[in-house]
């Protein structure tokens, strides 16, 4: 387990989070912090600089300024500006009129997808989630949510790591709902949280309808750091009014549906928002 995908990641994150820090590290001090070898920091260095993040110089490596772009954490209304916390509400209150009676669905850890708990009314729905504010999160009592279990991104209270990735090899969904950091075709699907990668690309493997991407408009044509699929790996983007409109003919252009939501400033929850094709 120790050369898994799930924890390579986890040990890559937290060489990030040093750089981050330090801005600048050397290979023996960084090996003796994530009480890895040499060798293995020298690897992970390698990958780093294949991806633009780091410059390396004898013995170590500095990170290169402004790359390394910052988290998207859990919205709240105080915590993120309220166009930003509205358009997520207009979008997840579309989605949830995707879900029909009977579904099984995966949702991950984003902030707009955990919204859909709010949407979903008199349907029998089995949720399965690595998203653990789902924990105590409203909802239905016909909607059955299941965690995929495994370690606790702190941050983020996301669920990662090679326990949720064997939960999630065990069953079929019928939808699956991803929230993004960025979405382009150049980028594809991006986030800026190494381990939810593979949780997010195991949930779309194991999808057997739809795989929708949920994002506002200022994830549209946004790249972040880490790869979670390429573009063709979902059919469907659903977002609000004002995105890029060059990004989006080119989303349409290689067979990706776009939806886009009207939406209101301090909008209600009975709203009904139309869509333009």
């Amino acid at each position: 387990m120790k050369n898994s995908k799930s924890a390579v990641f986890r040990r890559q994150q937290e060489l990030l989070s040093l750089l981050k820090r330090e801005k600048s590290i050397d290979v023996d001090t960084a090996a003796q912090e994530l009480n890895v070898s040499p060798t293995t920091v020298r690897r992970d260095l390698n990958v780093f600089e294949k991806q633009h993040l780091v410059e390396r110089f004898h013995g170590g490596a500095r990170l290169l300024e402004g790359t390394l772009k910052e988290e998207d954490l859990p919205t709240t209304m105080r915590g993120k500006a309220q166009i930003d916390y509205d358009q997520k509400q207009a979008i997840a209150r579309y989605a949830a009129g995707l879900i029909e009676d009977g579904d099984t669905i995966f949702m991950n850890s984003s902030s707009t997808t955990l919204m859909l708990l709010d949407y979903l009314h008199g349907k029998r729905v089995i949720i399965v989630t690595n998203n653990s504010n789902a924990i105590g999160y409203p909802h239905d009592p016909l909607v059955s949510i299941i965690l995929t279990g495994g370690e606790i991104y702190q941050r983020r209270q996301s669920l990662v790591g090679e326990f949720a990735l064997h939960t999630l090899t065990k069953i079929n969904a019928d939808k699956c709902f991803i929230g993004v950091g960025g979405i382009s075709v150049r980028g594809g699907i991006t986030t800026s949280v190494l381990p939810e990668t593979a949780i997010n690309e195991m949930m779309m493997r194991r999808c057997q309808g739809a795989c929708y991407v949920l994002a506002a408009t200022s994830k549209v044509g946004r790249e972040h750091n880490f790869l979670s699929a390429p573009i063709d790996n979902i059919s469907t983007l659903i977002t609000c009014t004002g995105a890029d409109d060059k990004e989006i003919q080119n989303l349409r252009d290689h067979h990706v549906q776009v939806i886009e939501i009207p939406y209101t400033t301090h909008t209600s929850g009975t709203e009904s928002p139309a869509t333009k094709k």
